[in-house]
Order: structure tokens, then sequence, then C-alpha cells
């Protein structure tokens, strides 16, 4: 059409911007479907003050910092394995099990209601790119690990501590709850320049016939230091 030739072989740097972006749009359809066993299984409609704190009314940002409160994100860390999470605001220690992609491309949930499960195929916390961890919010309708995840608020701090003997620390920026069927998948998922931390767990109406939540809640952090 621009007066090149359709069967020119493409430019080294062109081929290069081809891969990253067929390798981008990739992880996000990988990534798009792993909220999809959040909702199913053994969990059961949580207590009613956790369907209202989950935000089965609220609008899709539950919790946000105000104008200029922003975190400010500290120099990421080398990857190294996550071992623990631990979450003082809202009483939370856990071992974190491995989650890897399961059937239909899903991401898998954790084994034990009590434990956060880290998403193996991406970031490790505290290095560059958007770590995911995920939890069950209840369980035979008892609460489960994230079960008052929507009680955080901006600042409140996370601990992962890591297999290099590294405790990466990070603040919450804030929370959102989103519908399951418009899950902003490349906000959630999309490149950083910094250390990020999503915590990831359902919420909403509970529905018996679907075995499944409505919404997914989703705890955006950035790290903020480390310690050993």
């Amino acid at each position: 059409m621009n007066g090149s030739d359709p069967n020119d072989e493409p430019s080294a740097s062109h081929r290069r911007r081809t891969f990253v972006l067929t390798g981008a749009v990739t992880a996000l359809l990988l990534t798009g479907g792993l909220l999809l066993g959040l909702g199913i299984g053994r969990q059961q409609p949580a207590p009613p003050a956790a369907e209202n704190k989950a935000g089965a009314s609220e609008s899709p940002a539950v919790r946000t910092p105000s104008a200029g409160a922003e975190t400010s994100s500290t120099e990421a860390l080398p990857a190294s394995r996550p071992l623990s999470i631990t979450i003082p605001a809202i009483d939370v220690t856990s071992p974190l099990e491995d989650l890897g992609l399961g059937k239909n491309r899903a991401m898998e949930t954790p084994r034990d209601p009590d434990k956060a499960g880290w998403y193996t195929p991406g970031p490790t916390p505290g290095s560059v790119g958007p770590s995911v961890i995920a939890g069950h919010v209840t369980w035979d309708g008892a609460p489960a690990v994230f079960f008052k995840l929507t009680e955080l608020d901006p600042g409140d701090r996370i601990d992962v501590r890591r297999a290099d003997g590294s405790t990466a620390a990070f603040a919450v920026d804030r929370t959102a709850v989103y519908p399951k069927d418009e899950f902003p998948t490349v906000e959630v998922y999309r490149n950083l320049d910094h250390a990020g931390l999503r915590l990831i767990t359902c919420g909403g109406e509970y529905s018996a016939s679907d075995s499944r939540y409505a919404d997914n809640v989703v705890v955006y952090a950035t790290l903020t230091d480390s310690r050993t």
C-alpha cells in the first residue's frame, strides 16, 4: 500500500517488536482465565458481613487513595520464590501454595482454604511486574484466608517472605471489585516498571445454582521496602 514489496522480509527490529507484542497478548489471553476457578468448588455463600464487605452493591473502586497519595515504589528485587504472606491489618499469616494453570486454562486455586497461593507463571513478589497471590473468601460456609480482604485500606502493609531470606514489603494502593464477566485483564496483568502485587479473591453475590460468586476482589499494592 505504501510502495513496499509484500514479499520483502521484515526488518529485524520489526520482528523483535512483533515478538514482544505477541508475547504480551499471549500472556494476557492466558491470564484472562485465571480467575474462573476462584468462584467454584466448595466455596459457599459468605456470612452476611462478608457479602457486604465484598462489595455486592458497591461500585468497582471500593477504596482508593486520595489525590496525590499514590504509593512510591522502591527498587525491585531479584526473583526469588515466595514462601509466606503476612497482612497485619486483617490478621492474615499464611504459607503460600504454588498455583499453576489448570483445566480450561484457569488458575488453580489453593487446596487448603486457610492458605493463599502464588501464581507461579507470573513474577515473584518483589521482582518487576504484577505478582499474583490468590485465596478463597469462604469454604463450606466458613471464612477462609482472604475473607477480610476488602477491609484493607490504602497504605496497609503486606509482607511476603522469600526463599532468599528477604521479606518484600508492599503497601496497598487501592482495592477494587469487578463483575467476573467484566474483569479488566489488561489493568490487572499489564507490564509494570516496578514491583507490584495483586491479591485476588471472590466477592459479591453467591449463586448456589452456579456455585460461584458474582465478582472478583483485587487489591493492588506496590513494593515499598525490603529487609533480610
